[in-house]
């Protein structure tokens, strides 16, 4: 049985929250909460129960591993600024043991990598078998930035979405889930969170002024992003697109995805490769 059975999911978070065909982001409202009948008090206790089921997954996730499974999870995170990513590694990816946890945060290119085909950096940090690796940005950056600010020419953008394609499905292939999310978030949430960001002094190491300059190209970011699922939303590696406005919902949409994919998995507990009761007697005698 699903975990999501007893919780305010009227069916399958990934059903619900996928990218099929026809999808358009400027349809979707970014405070609404698709597939989920609760409110906010429902959601802060259905993120609480989800926490014991995913923890228990991971744990047998890694042990699976130790026996040879090549199964891992490959949580994608991307969104404009301030849509909550760091959130959603502290609240959802926290509730699980941080030894089963990869994660990778993409920052700007440093000249070594901007050196080397766009998929270099992110290669190394793909998950080993029993992990949950989690991309904070990711190669999606180099069609998303990297085509509203014209990093890099067109037949080069164009060629990335086939690379990723190819790079995600071989991933798949061999082990890996691959969970694609996009935190939507409505502009005028962004600006009340930097707002908040300027206000307050333990926030203001996150804000950068830079933030204010990408709020201009909007539009060309919301529409970078349509093309990125149309051409990179795929069978083997679906995208995924969270209303974000409502940090618990976008918190509980993300451990949904997770709790499916785990679940879709169904890891196993290794069975002993000695005899235990021998091994009881053995211990017992010292």
């Amino acid at each position: 049985m699903s975990h999501h059975t007893a919780t305010s999911w009227t069916g399958s978070p990934t059903q619900a929250l996928r990218v099929g065909p026809g999808f358009r982001l400027v349809d979707l409202d970014p405070s609404s909460t698709p597939g989920y009948t609760g409110d906010k008090r429902n959601g802060a206790a259905d993120l609480v129960t989800g926490h014991g089921p995913l923890d228990d997954l991971q744990e047998r996730l890694f042990a699976a591993s130790t026996a040879g499974s090549t199964d891992a999870v490959l949580l994608v995170l991307q969104a404009m600024d301030t849509a909550g990513k760091g959130g959603i590694v502290r609240h959802v990816v926290g509730s699980v043991d941080p030894q089963g946890v990869h994660l990778a945060a993409f920052k700007k290119p440093t000249p070594d990598e901007f050196a080397h085909d766009f998929l270099w950096r992110i290669e190394k940090e793909v998950p080993p078998a029993g992990k949950i690796g989690v991309f904070d940005r990711s190669h999606y950056e180099d069609v998303l930035i990297g085509r509203v600010r014209h990093l890099a020419d067109d037949a080069e953008i164009e060629r990335r979405y086939g690379a990723i394609n190819e790079f995600e499905a071989e991933l798949v292939a061999t082990g890996t889930r691959v969970v694609k999310v996009m935190l939507h978030i409505s502009p005028d949430e962004q600006k009340a969170r930097l707002t908040e960001r300027l206000d307050r002094p333990d926030k203001h190491w996150k804000y950068n002024p830079g933030d204010v300059d990408e709020r201009a190209l909007w539009d060309d970011y919301m529409a970078a992003y349509q093309v990125a699922f149309d051409r990179t939303s795929t069978e083997v590696a679906p995208w995924h697109v969270i209303p974000a406005d409502r940090k618990w919902f976008a918190r509980l949409a993300v451990q949904g995805l997770l709790l499916d994919a785990l679940e879709g998995i169904a890891p196993e507990w290794p069975k002993a490769t000695y005899d235990v009761e021998v091994e009881k007697a053995r211990l017992a005698a010292t």
